[in-house]
This record gives structure tokens, sequence and C-alpha cells, in this order.
């Protein structure tokens, strides 16, 4: 999806093509044999060919790939992989497109949360017997998770998504607040929302909190719904995956999401239209991912903080997901491909990426490695996140519905609107596109 657009060129850890369907949408991607056309099993020189789609995102992420891809091909003489880049904002139209023709790759990369849909359509095969145990057992929790759905695993990410709090100590020191010291010293939501209060005071009533409402479309989901969760609410029950009611309209989700709009009410949030409202020191807070730290780090040197978001009640939440790879149905050669997609996952080049786009590094043995994301480094909060407070997107093939209607109901709860009537009003889109499509049974 383009599933947030910021306004600089380097933030695109989770720039996808959004897979947003009407209600009864997702039948129209049944697949049929019929009709597919062959692909190349063999190159000219008799290796297994595996073609792999990536998605254009950042300079350095390319190079990375394509560098990777040079150095597998050169490496062995087996496999020989063949890449197909494309941009993000053409890339799950490309994907669909070729779902309906039988014409998907071997190997393909795709958003996280977006696995849920793909496997109910059919697109993507279980990798739990393809998947070597030394690898599995060295990735992060996180990225098991999202990769998993109805008890199997269909995809693993090199990389993983940090979501926080930044602050700028000195902005801090000025009002007297408190420096939490981890993910169980977050702040509160009332202490929160006093060291808003403060900081709006002690500026002459600037706003103060960056919650980088400059970017569109799957930032709202990733970047607030830990808000919902942090308060005992969620976007679906996750019990059943039948229904949102209840729980995205309930008492704890009312009251979560009227905190969110009184920052709005208040004049606390900055409109950040430029994404400098932090690095320029007009905002003290900035809601934002591991994407932004180099730039924050370069403006304020160690002033710099890395905090935990608030508590709304049932202790901090974080969002996570990013980027992942999965063999699709349509694989020749379903080993060879996991050959390259573990060689992708080995520690030296799951750092190579993440020194190319700042991402937190998939396995363990890479964040030990990875000087920032490390014990002692600057970013360990991030993955201290993903181990213990991380909440994956609703593992529901009505994802795509769900962060649809959630990021129009934030900008009307932005806007002021009746905060419950708003949330019943998401509840009945979402509860219409499960009962559309006879609640996603397995296919």
């Amino acid at each position: 999806m383009k599933a947030f657009v910021p306004v600089r060129e380097t933030n695109r850890t989770f720039l996808v093509g959004r897979l947003l369907l009407p209600a009864g949408a997702g039948l129209l991607f049944l697949l049929s044999a019929c009709g597919q056309p062959e692909r190349l099993a063999y190159d000219d020189e008799g290796r297994k060919r595996v073609e792999i789609w990536v998605h254009s995102g950042q300079v350095g992420e390319r190079e990375t790939i394509r560098e990777q891809v040079e150095a597998f091909n050169e490496g062995q003489d087996a496999i020989r992989v063949t890449k197909t880049m494309i941009p993000e904002g053409d890339y799950n139209a490309r994907v669909q497109a070729a779902a309906l023709s039988g014409d998907l790759p071997d190997l393909l990369e795709f958003d996280g949360p977006f696995l849920y849909n793909y496997v109910w359509q059919g697109h993507l095969m279980p990798i739990d017997d393809l998947l070597s145990e030394e690898v599995r057992r060295d990735l992060l929790q996180s990225i098991l998770e999202q990769g998993t759905y109805d008890g199997e695993l269909y995809a693993v990410g090199v990389f993983d998504s940090g979501l926080g709090l930044y602050a700028d100590r000195r902005g801090l020191e000025a009002v007297g607040a408190r420096v939490p010291s981890g993910v169980d010293d977050a702040w509160s939501v009332e202490e929160f929302e006093a060291i808003l209060a403060e900081l709006f005071e002690a500026s002459g009533g600037d706003p103060n909190l960056d919650l980088k409402v400059n970017y569109t479309g799957e930032w709202y989901c990733y970047a607030f719904s830990p808000i919902l969760q942090s308060a005992g609410a969620d976007l679906i029950d996750r019990e059943t995956y039948a229904t949102a009611e209840g729980v995205l309209n309930g008492p704890d989700a009312v009251r979560a999401m009227t905190h969110l709009q009184s920052w709005f009410q208040y004049g606390y949030v900055h409109p950040n239209i430029d994404d400098a409202a932090f690095v320029g020191r007009e905002a003290v807070l900035s809601w934002s991912g591991h994407w932004d730290y180099d730039r924050y780090a370069n403006a304020l040197g160690e002033d710099l903080l890395v905090l935990p978001l608030p508590d709304f009640g049932e202790g901090s939440r974080t969002g996570q997901g990013s980027w992942t790879w999965g063999i699709t149905r349509h694989a020749h050669h379903p080993e060879a491909a996991m050959r390259f997609l573990e060689f992708l996952l080995e520690p030296g080049e799951v750092l190579r990426m993440t020194e190319a786009n700042g991402a937190v590094p998939a396995r363990r043995a890479a964040i030990e490695q990875s000087g920032g994301f490390a014990e002692d480094g600057p970013l360990r909060l991030f993955v201290e996140q993903l181990e213990t407070s991380a909440v994956p997107r609703p593992r529901t093939p009505a994802y795509p519905v769900i962060t649809s209607v959630f990021e129009s109901g934030f900008q009307d709860i932005r806007d002021g609107a009746e905060v419950k009537e708003v949330l019943d009003r998401m509840v009945r889109v979402i509860d219409q596109d499960i009962e559309d499509n006879r609640g996603y049974p397995r296919r």
C-alpha cells in the first residue's frame, strides 16, 4: 500500500501498496490454474530459477538487495535468482493482477499485516517445513507472530519496526518532567497529558507533540491502535476474529480515543507539515519510529531520548510489523526459494539491510552485532518492546478493511466528531465485510 506517505523520501520502512477491498471484493481474487502462464523453471545453464519480486523502497534498500542477489548467484551454481523491482505505489496492484492471471513469482516481498489476506486468497504456502530450526529459534518473537496465520508460518522478514516516543531532554527538563527508564516505567496517560499541558503553557501556547499527521495511510493503524490495546480495547475480537463489536467501540476504546481527541482540541498537536517539527525543536515530543533516529540524533545529539508510548491503563503497547517474504503457491522450487531467503536471513546480510534502512534486525545474533540495537545501544528500547509489549496488527483477512476504516475514523475523531459514533460506524463497516465474506473461512 502506500501505507503512509511521509514528506521525506527516507521514511519508508512501512510504505506498502495497500490492498483495500470493498466488502466482498476478496472473492474476486480466487485463483484458477486455467490459463496460467508458463514461467521458466530452469535457466539456460540448467540452474533452478527463482523469481523474486521486491518493492522499490529507499535507495539504500534497493542497492542492498541488488548486491545480495548478485552475491547469492555468484556464491553457488545450482540456483539463479532473478529480481523484479516494483514501484511502491503500484506494488499491490501488480501483485493482485499477477494473482488473477496466475503469474506470481516464486518468492514475494510484501507488507506483513497483509499476509493474512494473501493466505486467505490462496497465494502463499506454509514454510514451517522449509525454514531451518536454527534460523527460526534466532528470530524475534514479533517476526514469528507476524508471519503466522491459523497456526502455520507463512512468512518471515529480515527486519522489524520500532515505534516509540522521542523526546527532547532539554524541553522535558524545562518543565521538570520525569524521564521513564523503560517499558515498565512508561508515563501514565494522565502523567503524559499533564506534561503536554505544562509544555503548552511554558511555550506560550505552542503545540509540542508531533504525531506525524503529515503521513497518510497505514501509519494511523500502526501508530495509534496501540492506544486501544494499552487501554484494554482492540481493533477486533482476537478470540474469534468474527466481530469488532464491543471491542473497538466499547468503553475502553471510547476512553482511549477521547484522550487522543483531546490532544487536538487543546492545541497540543503540531501540524508538522514539513516533517521538521522535532528536528527544529518546535516540538518536544515526537510519536515516531526507528526510521527517524539518525535524523533526530543528528539534530539533538545527547538531548535525544527514546521513550515508550504512554500507558493508558493496561501497560505501554507498541506497533510492529514491516516488509516480509513469503513463498507463493506458484513456486517451481520452494526449497531453492527458501535457500535464498535463508541467505537474506544470515546475520551479516540482515545487518547489511538494516544498516541501509535503520530498522530493527530480525535475528538476535544480528541485533547483538548491530551497535544501536545491542544491549547498551541507544535504540535498545525498540528491541525490548518487540519482545515484550508489541502487538501485531490483527491476523485476519479483514485487515485491509480494518486499516482503511481506522484511518478515516481517526481523521473524523481528530476533527471533533463524537467518538462513540465514529467507533460504532467503524464497527459496522468491519462487521459487514466479515459477514459479506462469510467469516473468511479457510479454503
